[in-house]
């Protein structure tokens, strides 16, 4: 006879991403081909495509405005994934995975300006 139930163990491991008690809200989306993301990019959206990459505030296509941050870490290395992202709440720059563009605390925390995301 199989058994009723089982257990099993995991290990949370928490991070300080998320910054405050601000309400957290997320989207979907599809996270671009040829990526690894770390859980904490912060994404800019492609316009001609609607996918979703690590926003670079040199870039022309529209991924230079930021539009949310990862919520899990994804491997679009092979193919173009699905992905959530989170569209407002308050975050920690310095557990957020920005493009080497940014180079400044004050481009960091004016990079959402005008979003419901806060950047502390």
């Amino acid at each position: 006879m199989p058994p009723i139930a089982s257990s099993s163990v995991e290990t949370h491991s928490p991070d300080n991403l998320i910054a405050g008690s601000a309400p957290i809200v997320t989207n979907d989306g599809t996270l671009a081909s040829g990526q690894n993301l770390a859980r904490g990019a912060v994404l800019g959206r492609i316009t001609a495509s609607g996918e979703m990459v690590l926003s670079d505030p040199g870039a022309v296509d529209g991924s230079e405005v930021p539009v949310g941050i990862l919520v899990h870490a994804q491997d679009a290395s092979a193919a173009a994934k699905a992905c959530q992202f989170y569209v407002g709440g308050e975050f920690r720059s310095s557990e957020m995975v920005w493009h080497a563009g940014y180079t400044t605390d004050a481009e960091k925390r004016a990079a959402f300006d005008g979003s419901a995301i806060v950047v502390r």
